[in-house]
């Protein structure tokens, strides 16, 4: 039992200090693609978090992004974290796919309220409206 807890701490350690070099790369970077990129996953963390409250928000949309979030936030996933580059790549993935479902049940103002990063890149995410 006690090298399991070991193990556990291990995991979640290493997903705190993934998230953590995120989030300080996301603020050290000049701006640009690399920027946006390591701003990508709390951005996204945040904007669940935002819409998860937000009652302009339908029930299936809402059920979908709190789904990316339980997924971003936990530490079993497809890809090991802690592989450089292709570790966070399930994460997006999902994130992405529940962002363009709630993008064509939530009006495109509501989403870009809730996104803290740059528009632009939420905007190439979501697609042309239709």
């Amino acid at each position: 039992m006690r090298d399991w807890l070991i193990g556990l701490g291990a995991a979640l350690a290493c997903l705190v200090t993934s998230w953590a070099v995120l989030v300080l790369l996301a603020r050290r970077l000049p701006p640009g693609p690399l920027r946006d990129l390591a701003a990508f996953l709390p951005d996204c963390l945040t904007t669940v978090r935002r819409l998860r409250r937000d009652p302009r928000v339908p029930r299936r949309a809402r059920i979908a992004i709190v789904v990316a979030g339980v997924w971003l936030a936990s530490p079993i996933d497809l890809i090991p974290e802690f592989l450089p580059v292709i570790g966070p790549l399930d994460d997006v993935v999902v994130v992405a796919l529940a962002l363009r479902y709630a993008g064509r049940q939530v009006p495109r103002q509501v989403l870009l309220d809730a996104w803290p990063g740059d528009p632009r890149l939420l905007l190439r995410l979501l697609g042309a409206p239709k």
